[in-house]
């Protein structure tokens, strides 16, 4: 008699076993290139340490819990992903918590949890997946590209102006020289692009090139393991290294303000009039900005980085809503998935889950030893040397875009990235964007229509 439990039913659901759900963890954690995984890792912090820190000292931000709850999202989403996905802060709502006095801590975490929860939502009734599949290419690429010129824009600017954070407000030109001046930045830059070039594609058809040299002259072979030292030199993480010795000799009185231990975790209170408020002033804005930027470009970009690894809209939602629905409860700022972030941890060299987990190890010791006092290190930290690691992950993004191959998608991205960057809205843009995209359509079919119909009266 045959054992039920052997039969092959199509419909029954299959779950994977717990060895082979290890398997696929250590996978996707695993490090391909020590180096390069810990260079991509610091390829987010131009976006994740100006955001962080403007809340910490305008908002009295936890900045210890924070960076425990975000070590873990790191580590986690590293795991389940294999990929650099990047755990940002959420802009819209940062935005509206540094620059409205009555828009405090109660309110950010109220537009945190109900962003989440509407996330959490989306994915499980399959309408993110629907958005996802609808969307036009050409959309979604003139979002990238915006969000990707804005943050090489934003960059430009933690480069030429000097930045009181706790305002979110420029105070001045940047002095040439100094431990925060311009030649400091320019040089880091330099260094960069010495290193990493334009990206793997360049480096790729350089060693294609090299090759061919070889082959017509050996001399050629010291030149190569020249370009091969260089190319391992982690440039992100030297580059902020160089952040940190600059912020204890700029202010060596930090040492002493260093309290060790994890800060306080305590449930935040959040009133009626917080709920409402947080939803109308940081829900509503913060939302489309996650759909577009923190879903659905994020997972175009990762198939177009990763194609072996597929991941759905559904699951990117669902990490980001769940996020949300635990952290902003203890006072952790409500965080997101973002294409930027992929995109510049992706330019510095990571290519696994490892990278988001090494640092979201790092975050996660530095919650638990120094607390929220680390809020004095990054307060000094030479900041046009962040507008540099934001500048490359900004350029990174916004090269996704050289893939429109006809004139029609690229007129369509580029209507879209332009009303993104003009309006500050990527809602506006992606509106407009949909909109020329469907009156092309239109026009298209309305002119097969009508050739038909002068075909067909020209047939005898």
């Amino acid at each position: 008699m045959e054992d039920p439990s052997s039969t092959n039913d199509p419909q029954a659901p299959k779950f994977p076993s717990p060895s082979n759900m290890f398997q696929k963890l250590m996978t996707n954690l695993a490090i391909r290139s020590t180096w390069g995984e810990i260079n991509g890792a610091m390829g987010d912090l131009g976006t994740y340490i100006p955001i962080v820190l403007a809340m910490t000292l305008a908002k009295d931000l936890n900045l210890g819990t924070t960076l425990i709850f975000t070590g873990v999202y790191n580590m986690v989403t590293g795991a389940v992903y294999g990929v650099p996905m990047p755990v940002q802060p959420m802009k819209a709502i940062a935005a509206a918590g540094i620059s409205s006095a009555d828009f405090g801590i109660p309110e950010v975490m109220a537009a945190g949890i109900c962003t989440g929860a509407i996330l959490v939502l989306l994915g499980i009734t399959g309408l993110m997946q629907l958005v996802y599949r609808l969307i036009p290419l050409s959309v979604v690429r003139g979002i990238q590209l915006s969000q990707g010129l804005s943050f090489a824009m934003t960059a430009v600017n933690y480069i030429r102006k000097v930045q009181n954070f706790s305002k979110s407000k420029a105070a001045g030109n940047r002095h040439w020289f100094g431990l925060d001046g311009l030649v400091l930045a320019i040089v880091c830059a330099c260094f960069i692009v010495i290193i990493n070039g334009a990206g793997e594609e360049n480096e790729e058809r350089q060693n294609n090139q090299e090759l061919g040299d070889d082959i017509e002259n050996q001399s050629s072979g010291k030149k190569k393991k020249w370009k091969r030292i260089m190319a391992a030199l982690p440039s992100a993480f030297i580059i902020f290294l160089l952040g940190v010795v600059l912020a204890f000799i700029r202010e060596p009185k930090v040492v002493r303000d260093i309290k060790f231990g994890p800060s306080s975790i305590e449930v935040v209170k959040i009133s009626r009039h917080a709920w409402k408020e947080g939803f109308i002033r940081g829900t509503i804005p913060q939302l489309p900005l996650t759909i577009l930027n923190s879903v659905i470009a994020v997972c175009k970009l990762s198939y177009d980085l990763f194609p072996e690894k597929d991941f759905s809209a559904v699951s990117v939602a669902a990490t980001v809503g769940l996020m949300n629905l635990v952290g902003c409860w203890f006072g952790a700022m409500p965080c997101c998935h973002g294409a930027g972030g992929l995109a510049g941890q992706y330019k510095f060299g990571g290519r696994s889950g490892g990278c988001v987990a090494i640092l979201g190890v790092a975050k996660l010791i530095l919650g638990l030893v120094l607390g929220s006092s680390i809020v004095k290190v990054l307060d000094q930290f030479p900041v046009g040397v962040l507008g540099v690691l934001l500048l490359f992950a900004g350029i990174e993004l916004a090269m996704a875009a050289r893939d429109m191959n006809s004139k029609e998608e690229a007129f369509v991205m580029l209507i879209c990235a332009a009303i993104s960057l003009v309006g500050s809205s990527a809602a506006l843009g992606f509106l407009c964007g949909i909109l020329v995209h469907v009156l092309l359509r239109l026009r298209n079919l309305s002119s097969v229509h009508s050739c038909s119909t002068i075909w067909m009266q020209g047939t005898p």
